[in-house]
């Protein structure tokens, strides 16, 4: 079977010395192997991404000597396919539309008799307040945030939910306790980061998911929804993250670790590996 990853960074900001440690990990994994690299746009926030923080995505990556697959797959074009599997989800009974705000969802999760809230992969672990006793039924809403609901999808799911990382097989346990019932769809934004991974991730053949530590919470509910959706599941492989000297993840913000400041200075691709230990 031939090697197929992905990078797959949103044009919102400068790539920084992380993104550059990430890409450069899933581009060497594909070409030692003699498969695949794809470079996949993560634009559903059009609010935010912008069409120059796109273009200097191209340029870093080239002159960082990255290559990779064409036509570049944007998510921003791709809203049927989304739309396609939420409508999946919601025919099947495990989709609930929700109308709590962040304030919302703090206050019922911090509320006396809730304890100490939880927390999961997407932040606090949404209490259920919309949740209904029953699967709604009638259309799917359009625009409208739509939640998974955890208890119902882990058992139209079934048992032993798993992933290989590493060589080695991860049981997924507890998923309504320890995850929630997550946002599947956003208002003014279409689907959320985990549908849309999911399925560019299937559509693309992506055999091995290489990113970073940060991403590791989520990947129980990439799988849960690759098997509710009869997708496959690929190989994940976290990897370390890249600090500052007070030992900080790297941000956007942090525009002095940014890979255009590092090219205008005269750093040298050799070099930008040289800084992320590569």
């Amino acid at each position: 079977m031939s090697v197929v990853t992905r990078f797959a960074p949103s044009p919102t900001g400068p790539l920084h010395l992380g993104h550059a440690f990430s890409a450069l990990l899933a581009h060497d994994r594909a070409q030692a192997a003699g498969g695949i690299f794809h470079l996949r746009i993560d634009d559903l926030d059009r609010s935010r991404c912008r069409p120059e923080w796109e273009a200097q995505i191209f340029d870093d990556l080239r002159w960082l000597g990255l290559r990779w697959s064409s036509p570049v797959m944007r998510q921003s074009e791709r809203m049927a396919r989304y739309v396609g599997a939420l409508q999946v989800l919601w025919n099947q009974g495990l989709l609930y539309h929700c109308s709590c705000t962040r304030a919302d969802i703090r206050a019922a999760a911090s509320a006396p008799q809730e304890g100490a809230p939880l927390h999961g992969p997407d932040g606090v672990i949404y209490p259920g307040t919309c949740r209904p006793a029953t699967p709604p039924g009638g259309p799917m809403p359009g625009d409208a945030v739509l939640r998974l609901d955890m208890t119902r999808a882990c058992k139209a799911a079934g048992s032993s939910l798993s992933y290989m990382e590493k060589g080695e097989r991860t049981n997924i346990r507890d998923m309504p306790r320890t995850v929630g019932d997550v946002v599947l769809s956003r208002r003014d934004m279409g689907a959320s980061y985990h549908l849309s991974v999911v399925l560019d991730d299937a559509d693309q053949g992506v055999t091995h998911v290489i990113r970073g530590a940060d991403l590791a919470p989520a990947t129980q509910i990439h799988v849960l929804l690759q098997r509710l959706l009869g997708l496959h599941t690929p190989a994940y492989e976290h990897h370390r993250l890249i600090r500052d000297e007070h030992g900080k993840r790297l941000a956007k913000r942090d525009d002095a670790r940014a890979i255009a400041t590092y090219r205008a200075a005269g750093a040298t691709p050799r070099e930008i590996r040289t800084m992320v230990e590569l």
